[in-house]
């Protein structure tokens, strides 16, 4: 159909369904895209949707160009002429959120089932067949389809982990960690339900729509043995911070808590629901970035928060938190702004406190957190799985070392085997024989393993498994400062890979972030252009560390290609060499180095020497 230009609507938090074209084949699915200024990736969403087994008589497309700068629009009506029974676009000012293009499209679509696809992700090409045959044939009014992150994209994938399954309750299940809108919806559903985004939530106003689908529907299904949905983390992005949304944040959050509440009556089934909006987005709020907002931001979180969990978090929430959400909420409902940067301050640059004993039970240090919330003793396995990164390295050419260590005197009696994993990926660990204490462990990470799941963030974990049970908790690397990527090839791929931490929490993770040489080439030839007849080749990394290559008489230049890797060399002569590091003029630009406390020389606790009791903070060089 022609692209259509929308009609003016008064702001309202429900829309009215507006009245659709009757069809004279109803399709049975309408993929419903948002679009804003995703110019680079749209063309494969639109792709990867055009390209479904169900076929264009099954289907339809209804894209809703939000206000886009960047040409998306121009792109979605090329499309709209070249499949004119396939693809319906609609163009409207920018709204300032997701919410009103959602419901524009919702209005728009006639499909039996209703999905909806982010303009940056794609489907995989057996994705909506799969998921229509699944929902007739079971009934099911909701259809979730495996996510998989690309791009080193986070996704939830708990409610995946036992596999399909037909019938899946949102209260005693993963689901609640998996409340994004990319699920098939049935359409009869959404109507007799009255479903809308809420326009005046500028984030996470697609948790409303979805948690009302699943707190309704007759049948909510999981499906796992395929990946539907691609979730792209876009390379490309200028991300908006932590601290230029705050506001929109808060209204947000407490705009969610309370749907919840009026949704769901008190009790379990709704503490299971808020047990994720209470670990998740509250926690995040108090997350290691709140001690770069300024201190009337500061005061206004710490507002916000306390209120919340005075109103909604009930003991049997507290009780079910991870340890992090549950000391930082602990930490509010207890003090001021300065009680919680004391706690944060702990986690962020002191490492893992000393574990308190008082009465028989087990409390985390902390300073200023109040008993209920920092006793530990019935999740000590957790809490002796918190670790502190004290060294990253490079073994050799193939293997990244991570030394961990723990702060607990009787870890290695109590805490039983250690277990490492960076994403999916198990590493090869052993204790560190230069600390008698034997609280120090060196976990090998193959590259090959990590490169083989594609561009991915892997986050580091540690698991144990005692006396005291088992037990998991993310790996700290507290003071960490940031250092170089080092380039490798996986097959016909360039990768960065470079040990990070997560600024929302601290957690150690080990990425890898897809880098085309293309492009690298490309922006070589550019910045060569406009370079000095001499300048200096020079490669920087995320960390700012950097090599360099003087050549006289010779343009040279250096480019930052994607995900902030700057790269160096004479022209189009970068190039791959054979071992897969970038080479320019045959020469290796990245070399390996030791990830090593920032306030120490470098130490290596193999070589003879005790680990000391407390990492002081690391600097990568990998």
């Amino acid at each position: 159909m022609a692209a259509e230009e929308a009609t003016h609507r008064p702001p309202t938090h429900r829309l009215p369904t507006a009245h659709r074209p009757p069809a004279t084949s109803r399709p049975d699915v309408s993929v419903v895209v948002p679009v804003y200024n995703t110019l680079r990736y749209l063309r494969s969403c639109l792709d990867s949707v055009l390209r479904q087994t169900i076929g264009p008589d099954r289907m339809e497309i209804v894209a809703v160009d939000d206000g886009s700068t960047d040409g998306s629009g121009r792109l979605l009506d090329r499309y709209a002429a070249k499949h004119p029974g396939t693809v319906r676009v609609v163009h409207q000012a920018n709204s300032g959120g997701p919410g009103a293009p959602c419901n524009r499209g919702l209005d728009l679509a006639t499909g039996r089932y209703v999905f909806f696809l982010g303009s940056d992700d794609r489907l995989g090409p057996e994705a909506l067949e799969r998921l229509v045959a699944a929902a007739d044939r079971y009934g099911s009014d909701v259809v979730l389809g495996k996510v998989v992150g690309v791009n080193g994209r986070h996704v939830f994938s708990d409610v995946f982990a036992g596999g399909n399954a037909v019938d899946v309750s949102l209260f005693d299940s993963a689901l609640p960690w998996s409340l994004a809108n990319t699920k098939l919806f049935r359409r009869d559903l959404v109507d007799r339900l009255g479903l809308r985004f809420p326009e005046d939530m500028p984030v996470l106003s697609d948790q409303p729509f979805t948690l009302a689908a699943c707190y309704h529907a007759r049948r909510i299904s999981v499906l796992a043995d395929y990946d539907y949905y691609h979730a792209v983390r876009r390379l490309d992005a200028r991300n908006i911070t932590y601290h230029s949304r705050i506001e929109q944040r808060l209204v947000s959050v407490e705009r969610l808590f309370a749907y919840v509440a009026d949704l769901i009556p008190a009790g379990a089934r709704r503490d299971a629901v808020l047990r994720r909006h209470a670990g998740l987005e509250l926690a995040n709020l108090v997350g290691d970035d709140f001690r770069h907002l300024d201190r009337a931001a500061q005061e206004r979180v710490h507002a916000t928060v306390a209120r919340l969990v005075r109103r909604h978090v009930t003991d049997g929430v507290r009780d079910r938190l991870g340890i992090e959400a549950r000391l930082r909420l602990g930490a509010v409902t207890a003090g001021g702004v300065d009680d919680l940067l004391a706690v944060i301050e702990q986690d962020s640059g002191r490492g893992v406190p000393a574990t308190v004993f008082a009465g028989g039970r087990w409390h985390a240090g902390y300073p200023g957190a109040p008993a209920r919330w920092t006793d530990v003793t019935d999740i000590r396995a957790d809490w002796l799985a918190r670790l502190d990164t004290v060294d990253v390295s490079w073994a050799d050419g193939h293997t990244l070392t991570v030394t961990t260590r723990s702060p607990y005197p009787r870890f290695a009696t109590e805490a039983g085997p250690v277990r490492m994993l960076a994403g999916p990926v198990v590493g090869a660990t052993r204790m560190d024989a230069g600390d008698p204490a034997g609280r120090t462990f060196r976990t090998d990470f193959a590259l090959d393993r990590l490169l083989a799941a594609g561009g991915q963030r892997h986050p580091v974990r540690a698991e144990v498994d005692g006396g005291h049970g088992r037990g998991g908790a993310v790996v700290r690397a507290p003071r960490l400062a940031a250092g170089r990527p080092r380039l490798l090839r996986h097959g016909a791929r360039l990768y960065g890979v470079a040990a990070t931490v997560d600024p929302r929490n601290g957690q150690l993770v080990l990425s890898v972030v897809p880098v085309t040489v293309g492009q690298l080439v490309g922006r070589l030839r550019r910045r060569g252009r406009r370079g000095p007849a001499t300048a200096q080749t020079s490669e920087r990394g995320p960390a700012g560390a950097q090599t360099s290559e003087r050549g006289p008489a010779t343009a040279q230049a250096s480019e930052r290609g994607p995900a902030g890797v700057q790269v160096s060399g004479r022209g189009a002569e970068a190039l791959l060499g054979r071992h897969g590091h970038l080479e320019v003029r045959g020469a290796a630009q990245v070399q390996p180095g030791p990830l090593r406390r920032a306030d120490q020389p470098h130490h290596h606790p193999g070589a003879g020497g005790a680990a000391p009791d407390q990492a002081r903070g690391v600097r990568v060089d990998v």
